[in-house]
């Protein structure tokens, strides 16, 4: 009997380690999966912020990549076809606005659009033809706030 209780001790002992073992290895594993996952994410959602002039200089080398692209909007190139949900229009590079990029969108047309001054920022890809194809479409702050501020200050004064 001492002879079968040593067998069995012995087998339980290595039961233990080849659980041990697999929640070692299932533990990896898991790590692993969720790095992978963030790293991935990261990889697909991030996108460069560039202004227009940036752009237009690396045409070639950012066809087809993510990109998000930052500018002002040009007031006379807006053009919305609301039954296809159609938006097209063009944003300028601050410090020069003869250099334009045109810019493709799909969805509801933003409220602020076609007010001057306006500036948007831009996610999507190049696509070989130059236009952005854009995902998403975000317009900045109007500047009329800046202007009330300013009445504030002068009031205070």
């Amino acid at each position: 009997m001492a002879e079968g209780s040593t067998i069995l001790q012995g087998a339980v002992q290595s039961n233990r380690a080849n659980r041990q073992i697999k929640f070692i290895v299932g533990g990896v594993i898991i790590a692993l999966l969720i790095v992978w996952l963030v790293v991935s994410s990261i990889s697909s959602t991030g996108a460069y912020y560039r202004e227009v002039g940036e752009v237009l200089a690396q045409r070639e080398a950012l066809t087809g990549k993510a990109l998000r692209v930052s500018g002002n909007i040009v007031t006379e190139s807006i053009i919305y076809d609301a039954p296809t949900l159609s938006l097209s229009f063009s944003i300028s590079d601050p410090a020069d606005s003869t250099r334009q990029l045109p810019i493709h969108f799909h969805g509801v047309q933003p409220d602020q659009i076609g007010r001057e001054s306006s500036s948007a920022i831009v996610e999507g890809t190049l696509s070989p033809n130059g236009v952005v194809e854009a995902n998403n479409l975000l317009l900045k702050c109007p500047s009329k706030y800046e202007e009330y501020e300013e009445i504030q200050v002068q009031a205070v004064q």
